[in-house]
């Protein structure tokens, strides 16, 4: 994705090529039958069955475990392995045909909702907010918060990458070691400059302070209250919002003036409990923006969610004249889009200093 310059529609969702299409399908029928023989042959899940086959394919290797898979389908997923070249395929290339394999692993092995992948549109929307809102930069780093199976962050990662001078440094967080497994070897195949990290993202974080931090956040409540004692927005009766404490722990990795982009629930500063994060905003962060996304890609407006962007107080950071709010338009209405993404730029230009 380009950045620096006002641009459309179309240059924010790319269609794909029909040769890129061909190698997304191609690559993702390698993988769904390499799985479907190990699903059988190991008697695993999809999910397990895919970390498997991408293990395999860095590995160059089939690996065998107590004869299984046996002879037979060594030598079958050695033939389909060797159709692979993976250093034909770009990152892109590799994380659309890994989605489609994920995808239907969600269905499957009835994956659990907040373990489902963000979906791509929103992928392009958050690193298209992150070009705007950062502009070109020699170095650039972003901590996913709750990374899952590292999807959204590989997408942005991805999209940003082209306009930079240096690899982009990544990290994620989450206490899924299961996910963690996908993202890893998602971001192998890819050959992301990514660091994972297996913990409860409440605990204290080890990486480098970042520029941006992402982060699609699970919703609900945080049951160990004896954990979260030092944070501001903790709740001051019962459980606290785990989607509060995160987005505290996400700003508190940021570099001063650093940005933080976040997948919320569309009433986060109209519940009860917002007192408390608004309250740490006014001493740590800066609301620039929120911005509530199409209906028509969640079941009911309970389920709803918004994109709020915070920065950190510091640096060059500034409270900006105008709070950015508004509701992005159907992703099919390319008019209206178009519309809504020239009000951004003129927002940012006005607004935002670097």
């Amino acid at each position: 994705m380009k950045v620096g310059k006002m641009r459309k529609y179309s240059s924010i969702f790319e269609e794909v090529s029909i040769l890129a299409q061909a190698e997304t399908e191609a690559l993702f029928k390698v993988l769904d039958r390499s799985v479907t023989i190990l699903m059988q042959q190991l008697s695993v899940s999809y999910v397990d069955a895919l970390i498997e086959t991408g293990d395999n394919l860095l590995s160059d290797h089939v690996q065998v475990e107590d004869g299984q898979p046996d002879a037979e389908h060594v030598a079958e997923l050695s033939k389909l392995y060797a159709t692979v070249n993976l250093t034909q395929y770009d990152a892109e290339t590799i994380r659309r045909a890994l989605q489609l394999a994920l995808l239907k692993a969600i269905h499957n092995d009835r994956v659990d909702p907040n373990h489902q992948m963000t979906p791509d549109s929103i992928g392009l929307l958050t690193a298209y907010l992150i070009a705007k809102l950062v502009g070109q930069t020699p170095e650039l780093s972003i901590l996913d918060i709750a990374v899952g199976t590292g999807n959204l962050l590989t997408t942005v990662m991805n999209q940003l990458q082209p306009n930079q001078t240096m690899p982009i440094q990544g990290y994620g967080v989450d206490n899924d070691d299961n996910q963690l497994a996908i993202a890893a070897m998602s971001m192998d195949l890819q050959k992301s400059k990514v660091a994972l990290f297996h913990q409860d993202a409440i605990d204290p974080l080890v990486m480098p302070k970042t520029k941006v931090a992402i982060g699609d956040l699970p919703v609900g409540y945080y049951p160990l209250d004896e954990r979260v004692q030092t944070f501001k927005t903790k709740a001051t009766n019962g459980h606290s919002y785990v989607h509060h404490l995160l987005i505290e722990q996400a700003m508190s990795q940021l570099q001063p003036g650093g940005w933080g982009v976040f997948l919320v629930p569309t009433n986060v500063f109209q519940s009860q409990e917002s007192q408390g994060l608004l309250q740490w905003m006014s001493s740590e962060a800066y609301l620039q923006g929120l911005l509530n996304l199409p209906t028509n890609l969640f079941l009911d407006e309970k389920s709803r969610k918004s994109v709020v962007v915070l920065q950190k107080r510091g640096g060059e950071a500034k409270q900006a004249g105008k709070v950015l709010l508004g509701e992005f338009p159907s992703f099919e209405d390319t008019r209206a889009f178009e519309a809504f993404t020239a009000q951004i730029d003129e927002w940012v230009g006005q607004n935002i200093s670097r």
